[in-house]
């Protein structure tokens, strides 16, 4: 990657968390990055690139006043209408101060299209309140100005230390049934690329919306098999959980924004990272 200029000042919100702290070690040597933590550890306290924020009690105005970021990279957790209330006055701020801001969004945008996977300018539609949720937001971002967006829809999202890894383990050391769903279709990706391609859209100025899942799809029950193969040789029991008797999609595929092949990524190449370890 090539350094990119110092004026670029960047506010990851939700720094703390898998996605967040991810995207934190990848472009901190290149940008001026800044993030805000919830819960008080060490290691954020001592970080002084770190601000404590609650998002239910504190004004979101007061960080970016202090931050003065070009471009905000929202990777909150928590309740859903603190997060509105929020993402309202990030809008305004980018309205006003020409930030820009990056959305990381999800495949439950489409989660009520259940017979094919989805791609960029499909219309999203969803049956759960987390979709809805994310789909409010993504509207609300739509708004502004084009260059000043970024909307990120991700899949199932694997890295070493991952909550869903570390679940996984617990059920292989404690011998207990993990659930797959054998019709559920899907793509999925690992959270080093996923930051690779972060850092190109802000490197190559990107806006739109971008689907950053794997080319090619798997089954869950499957890919969770595989998955628990390469963790661990001992026989770990699947518990099959069936919401319907059809084959039902949840994925989110590239199609209008295809990022470069190295920054691409297959179900294999996920695999192959825990294969590593």
């Amino acid at each position: 990657m090539t350094k990119a200029p110092e004026k670029f000042r960047i506010l990851i919100l939700g720094a703390s968390g898998f996605l967040g702290n991810a995207l934190y070690k990848e472009l901190c040597p290149y940008f001026k990055t800044f993030g805000t933590y919830f819960s008080a550890t060490k290691e954020f306290k001592k970080n002084k690139q770190f601000v404590q924020y609650n998002l239910e009690e504190d004004d979101i105005y007061e960080i970016l006043n202090l931050v003065k970021p070009d471009i905000v990279i929202s990777a909150l957790r928590g309740d859903f209408n603190a997060q509105t209330i929020a993402h309202q006055h990030l809008s305004e701020y980018a309205l006003d101060h020409g930030a820009k801001i990056i959305f990381i969004s999800s495949a439950n945008a489409f989660d009520a299209y259940s017979k094919f996977p989805s791609y960029e300018l499909d219309k999203t539609l969803s049956h759960s309140v987390y979709g809805h949720f994310k789909i409010k937001i993504e509207n609300m971002l739509l708004r502004l100005p084009k260059k000043q967006v970024a909307i990120v829809r991700l899949p199932m999202v694997f890295g070493t230390n991952c909550p869903r890894i570390q679940e996984l383990k617990s059920h292989i050391e404690n011998q207990t049934a993990v659930e797959v769903f054998p019709n559920l279709v899907m793509n999925v990706t690992l959270d080093k690329k996923f930051t690779q391609q972060v850092h190109y859209i802000i490197n190559r100025k990107k806006h739109g919306i971008f689907h950053l899942g794997s080319t090619d799809l798997v089954h869950h029950d499957d890919y969770i098999s595989e998955l628990l193969d390469i963790l661990s040789s001992k026989k770990t029991k699947l518990k099959q959980v069936y919401t319907t008797n059809e084959e039902r999609y949840l994925a989110v595929l590239p199609k209008y924004n295809k990022l470069p092949k190295h920054l691409q990524i297959t179900s294999q190449g996920v695999l192959e990272e825990f294969a590593k370890i």
